[in-house]
């Protein structure tokens, strides 16, 4: 599993979240961002991609690509994605 994570401040605080890729499918998860000494006992909590969450993480992997340590068939496939939720 290939996993890519960030961060993003909300009204409830920091939030990390992670998006894994394994066998052409996404996962999404996320937690509240805490010391490492408290790191061990929060849970990843599963969540629903959201447009946002999607450019995001293609906003990510872009950066990846650039530094050539991301494939472009995977930013190929968000953007079909983004693409197909625009003309839905």
């Amino acid at each position: 599993m290939e996993y890519h994570t960030w961060k993003e401040k909300t009204e409830e605080g920091t939030q990390m979240y992670r998006a894994g890729y394994h066998a052409s499918r996404w996962t999404l998860e996320h937690m509240p961002k805490v010391g490492r000494a408290l790191k061990e006992n929060v849970d990843w909590q599963p969540v629903e991609f959201t447009r946002e969450h999607w450019e995001t993480l293609r906003d990510i992997l872009w950066r990846k690509y650039q530094r050539k340590r991301g494939s472009w068939r995977i930013i190929e496939e968000i953007d079909k994605l983004l693409e197909d939720d625009e003309q839905s």
